[in-house]
């Protein structure tokens, strides 16, 4: 079977209010939604099925992420007997940030790009959780998981996303070029 890319985001029980700041082992994760390409699926794990995910990543030729190697691969790194940061990965806002050298919120980009942004906000999560909403949670990580996906795909496609600029109406190109960095990944 064909290596899949897999697009990823976390949704945890706490934040780093609770825990302190980059206190990423006390940070407990409620559930990871994901995009897989092979199947053309999204899926969310719960925590107690953090086992059947960790198949699915050691099976992947590619993660993709918002901030995923600051926040979700950190929180996520502890469940697993694997090195995560071993697979080749691209964060959409660590390349944004190369190109564009800013950083910008999921919501802003999408909002630009895609004409539509996120459903929430991150720091409901907890809350949801907290008050039982699983379907709820697992929703709104489906879409960012989905938003992430579609600006993945557009920036594939078209070489570029534009970034908005706080006090000017003019948005930045941050622009790409993965064919090689992708490349280089199935070849090693």
């Amino acid at each position: 079977m064909k290596k899949d890319t897999i697009v990823l985001d976390i949704e945890t029980k706490n934040t780093f209010v609770d825990v302190g700041r980059n206190n990423f082992n006390d940070l407990q994760i409620s559930l990871v939604g994901v995009y897989s390409y092979n199947t053309d699926s999204y899926r969310a794990y719960e925590e107690h099925e953090l086992a059947l995910l960790g198949e699915v990543l050691k099976n992947s030729e590619l993660l993709v992420g918002f901030s995923s190697k600051r926040f979700d691969l950190p929180v996520m790194a502890k469940h697993y007997d694997f090195d995560l940061f071993a697979i080749p990965h691209i964060d959409l806002l660590e390349e944004i940030e190369k190109s564009a050298g800013k950083r910008i919120s999921l919501d802003l980009l999408a909002q630009e790009n895609l004409g539509y942004g996120k459903s929430g906000h991150g720091s409901d999560a907890p809350l949801l959780y907290e008050d039982g909403k699983i379907e709820e949670l697992k929703k709104y990580c489906i879409q960012d998981v989905r938003v992430t996906k579609e600006l993945y795909d557009l920036a594939k496609k078209q070489g570029f996303l534009l970034v908005p600029q706080r006090n000017n109406k003019e948005s930045i190109r941050a622009t790409f070029d993965w064919n090689e960095k992708l490349l280089y990944n199935r070849l090693f």
